[in-house]
């Protein structure tokens, strides 16, 4: 039997604090559990008192209103308490993407203007190939003895003084968006934002104070603190991880009770389904689980987990997370083929990207938003701002999709996700959303490989489920007559482990891997098919 949260009236959007300090503060005296980790949690009354902790060392360092502040941390109790902690005092955190290399860590370090570094110990010698001394004050853990006495001379009284001074348009943290042909991004949210976000996830979700909230993501992705302050709005418990591995997965959604799980990506997801435990543990709790992935990816990971709804969802650094969210009312083929409706005070249209004119029902387009939780700015980057968001407030996003006649979301691709072969347009979701309805493929990642004839063609890296075995002609055969051919892959390969980004694969990777690859081989234009078998 599903377990269902505690359903409590929340309070209004306008009764709600306008920093995210503020809600943490209102939740001071709820009871149970904030923030969970393997190994580690905090109540309510706890995570208040951590995060006031770290205002007064980030004080006693001389952080002041404005500054930003690096955290070059996995996501955990003292990383949360920091982040808050250095809201509480104006300060802008800056999470730092903890893949980064030395020259992408040193660019973040200068183009922020961090004014201090908090990082873990095991950073130490990217710090020191990035000469992050040299640009900012680096921290060595929490815990440094200098850091951790800085707070002695700073009270409480004068944290909250501070923060009584801020509001909801208040600079509230600053996320870099992975750079794959250009620097990264610095994307500027105001507390506003993250209080709205918060509170439209909770709402969208039926979030309530018996419900227990999970991600892996990490520390720097959007979707940690999305999930923390929508817990937060609920008097749930917000529940993470340090890193994200099958194993320690399924025991933390077992043994925590967990009612909502946040999988985001299906590379997550499918390690806790595929996970030799998973038919034997106890996860009756669950009664949502929101992934994104191609409607047949959707289909069969809902068909593992029959028990739990399954619901997609839509968005991006620059909306704070989810700008759309699906919902468990709606039928599997819904869910699988819409990835939602805008959440509350969200706008979403679909525009012809060359003429900026409305799609139309039905029609693809480029999806653009604008609500309370887009983004305010790229940091010290007037020009890219102003080619993202228009004069009239919308965020383009890049992604193409569809809306129906009641405005929900259909996912088509990116924009940047098509394919030119021979002139005709080819998504490339759409050749991953039917190679991967074939039994043995379990992930589809489909790229464009250059080609002298056709300018370039369809690349498949495929995935094989447990198991399982095809050949590249296997699957090649199997689109043939059944796909457009200008559509069908001309190549196959087969992957085991997939380049990621955090938490997302790295096409482009793979588009060097094809491209090296050909090249080495001198291969310039590829095998030729016809629509028959």
């Amino acid at each position: 039997m599903l377990m269902r949260a505690v359903t409590a009236e929340r309070e209004t959007p306008e009764a709600l604090p306008q920093t995210l300090p503020g809600l943490v503060d209102r939740r001071a005296g709820a009871p149970g559990d904030a923030v969970v980790f393997p190994g580690e949690r905090a109540t309510y009354p706890e995570f208040r008192e951590a995060t006031l902790e770290m205002a007064r060392r980030l004080h006693g360092a001389g952080v002041r209103r404005g500054d930003r502040v690096g955290l070059l941390m996995n996501a955990s109790l003292d990383a949360f308490a920091l982040q808050v902690g250095a809201m509480r005092i104006g300060a802008v955190p800056v999470p730092v993407n903890a893949r980064f290399k030395a020259l992408e860590l040193a660019y973040v370090i200068r183009h922020s203007g961090m004014h201090l570094l908090v990082a873990e110990p095991l950073y130490a010698e990217v710090l020191r190939e990035a000469g992050a001394a040299d640009l900012c004050r680096v921290v060595i853990g929490t815990q440094e003895p200098d850091f951790a006495a800085g707070a002695a001379g700073v009270g409480d009284d004068a944290v909250l003084a501070i923060q009584a001074e801020l509001d909801g348009d208040t600079d509230g943290l600053m996320l870099y968006t992975s750079g794959t042909t250009a620097h990264p991004k610095g994307c500027v949210h105001r507390h506003s934002a993250i209080i709205a976000e918060g509170d439209r996830i909770a709402e969208r979700l039926g979030l309530g104070p018996g419900d227990r909230f999970w991600t892996p993501l990490p520390f720097f992705h959007v979707g940690s603190i999305a999930i923390l302050a929508g817990a937060l709005v609920a008097q749930a418990a917000s529940l993470q991880m340090a890193h994200f591995e099958p194993g320690a997965a399924l025991d933390q959604l077992e043994e925590e009770r967990c009612t909502v799980a946040f999988p985001a990506f299906e590379t997550i997801w499918l390690g806790v389904l595929n996970h030799p435990r998973f038919p034997t543990a106890d996860l009756s709790r669950i009664r949502l689980v929101i992934a994104v992935g191609v409607p047949p990816s959707l289909v069969a990971m809902q068909e593992r987990f029959p028990t739990a709804s399954l619901i997609s969802c839509f968005g991006s650094t620059e909306t704070c997370a989810f700008a759309c969210l699906g919902e468990a009312r709606y039928s599997l083929e819904e869910r699988s083929t819409i990835i939602g409706l805008p959440l509350r005070d969200i706008e979403i249209r679909t525009i012809d990207p060359e003429t900026g004119e409305d799609a139309g029902v039905g029609v693809p387009g480029e999806l653009i938003m604008r609500g309370p939780t887009r983004f305010v700015r790229y940091h010290d980057d007037p020009e890219q701002t102003a080619l993202t968001i228009d004069e009239d407030g919308w965020y383009h996003s890049g992604d193409l999709g569809r809306l129906d006649e009641k405005g929900r979301v259909s996912f088509v691709g990116r924009l940047k996700d098509m394919l030119k072969v021979g002139g005709e347009n080819v998504a490339a979701a759409e050749v991953e959303a039917y190679l991967v309805t074939h039994p043995a493929c379990e992930i589809v990642q489909v790229v464009g490989a250059p080609d002298a004839r056709y300018t370039e063609v369809a690349a498949a890296f495929v995935q094989l489920r447990a198991g399982a075995t095809a050949t590249e002609q296997e699957l090649i055969d199997y689109c043939r007559g059944q796909i457009a051919t200008f559509k069908v892959p001309r190549y196959v390969r087969f992957v085991e482990h997939w380049p990621m980004s955090g938490t997302k694969i790295q096409k482009f990777k793979l588009r060097e891997q094809i491209t090296s690859e050909l090249e080495a081989a001198g291969i310039t234009e590829a095998p030729r098919i016809t629509s028959g078998r």
